[in-house]
């Protein structure tokens, strides 16, 4: 190629260069937007809009963002997830409650109960999570507690035992009122608390369930858009007023990796979506599972009392799996004696492993023998038995030697100060005497 040719390709490379690199950032994007961040690396603190919002993880609690989650503001239809709770608490799935009269304001989310309808707690449920049905609230209240009033004292009871001190229930469905109230940082702890049960975690992962009790079957679609975009999503529980905005309990999971976000006041559906997708991604980005014990696992061998160059070998009696932030170092250390003494049975506890997360003791697993320790013999106890009298005396006749040894060099010591305070100035050194001739 000539050189006018070279040089014309050159351009038409440098030409098209920065088009290049415009496609391959879209592409990257659109990946970014597409999936949570790699398992190997934190995604940067999330920029959320919401007035108030936090993200924890749901094993331990850990809280890996927040923003004023301690301001108490109007909930929406999050209330429900205490009428969930205490629902199945306090009621059996398959019992049945009677539908009581209800007039709902036009624009409430309802599935249009009858008065005298009968329907299981489990639909009843089903339609509180998914379709946020205020009749179905209502209904459950009043089958629990008897009267709506006395249904909003237990709610308030039971916020207080379970710690949320800025939470306060005036109604079971989340109406806009002065006294109906709660926080980012409450509703984080109470989604927890309701993900401990099964039938709650796979209802609020459900795209739409069907009602089959009651006076017709019901199908109904879960008002979390986010399920449906994202595979990885998988709850809690939308909610909108005047008064509160638009308001989400997420949760996503990965791998063994869940976290529960939640944003208050927020000014559109879109908002919100979008800063939960930004606080989910950021939650299963910062932590990762990890397993520094399993089941079995010899963690030392020590050694045989009265046994000659014999060990037995120690393992882990379960395993320890645990999720934690990432790029905090997870060690383990053993407690347990240098030597053992037999007879000791396969199984039998002699120690612990210490799990550690950075400071942070996170685990104790009992160490156990993984092999019976065996008794000394006869000979080697009689051995034993002639032995340790001359090996006591030995180690007092060496001690008595060390002592004497040390007094004697004290006597030395002692000795050459004298003969340096005698000789005076001079250091004991003599004075030369003045030759006298011959």
């Amino acid at each position: 190629m000539t050189a006018p040719a070279v040089r014309r390709a050159g351009c038409a490379a440098a030409a098209r260069l920065p088009v290049i690199l415009l496609a391959v950032a879209s592409a990257t994007l659109a990946l970014a937007f597409a999936a949570p961040s790699p398992a190997g690396a934190a995604a940067p603190a999330p920029e959320v809009s919401a007035p108030s919002a936090i993200v924890v993880e749901a094993s331990t609690g850990d809280v890996a963002y927040r923003r004023s989650a301690g301001q108490r503001r109007p909930i929406a239809s999050t209330t429900k997830l205490m009428t969930a709770l205490l629902a199945l608490r306090r009621a059996r799935l398959d019992e049945t409650f009677v539908a009581p009269p209800y007039s709902p304001a036009p624009a409430e989310s309802r599935i249009n109960l009858r008065a005298g309808e009968v329907l299981t707690v489990r639909d009843l449920l089903r339609a509180l999570l998914l379709a946020s049905a205020n009749d179905a609230a209502v209904t459950l209240a009043q089958g629990v507690a008897g009267t709506t009033e006395d249904f909003v004292g237990e709610m308030n009871r039971e916020a207080r035992r379970l710690g949320l001190r800025d939470t306060s229930y005036s109604n079971p469905i989340g109406l806009d009122d002065p006294a109906n109230y709660s926080t980012a940082r409450d509703l984080a702890a109470l989604a927890l608390v309701l993900r401990r049960s099964a039938f709650a975690r796979q209802t609020t992962d459900s795209e739409r369930a069907t009602l089959r009790s009651g006076a017709r079957v019901r199908e109904i679609v879960n008002r979390n858009e986010l399920l449906r975009e994202k595979g990885w999503v998988d709850g809690v529980k939308t909610g909108f007023t005047s008064s509160a905005g638009y308001v989400l309990v997420g949760s996503a999971t990965r791998g063994r990796v869940t976290v529960v976000s939640v944003v208050l006041g927020e000014p559109s559906e879109a908002a919100r979506n979008r800063d939960s997708l930004s606080l989910l991604r950021y939650g299963l980005s910062t932590y990762r599972s990890v397993a520094p014990v399993r089941r079995g696992q010899v963690l030392a061998r020590p050694a045989v009392r009265l046994q000659r160059s014999l060990t037995v070998p120690v393992a882990a009696a379960r395993s320890s799996s645990h999720i934690v932030r990432r790029g905090r170092r997870v060690t383990v250390r053993e407690r347990l004696p240098s030597v053992l003494e037999g007879p000791l049975p396969a199984g039998r506890r002699v120690g612990t492993a210490l799990v550690r997360s950075g400071r942070r003791v996170i685990d104790r697993v009992p160490l156990v023998t993984a092999a019976a320790v065996p008794a000394p013999s006869s000979s080697e106890r009689v051995k034993q038995a002639v032995l340790a009298p001359w090996l006591a005396v030995a180690v007092a006749v060496a001690i008595l030697l060390l002592i004497l040894a040390g007094g004697s060099l004290l006597l030395v010591q002692a000795r050459r100060r004298r003969r340096r305070r005698r000789a005076g100035p001079q250091g004991g050194k003599a004075r030369a005497r003045p030759r006298t001739p011959a």
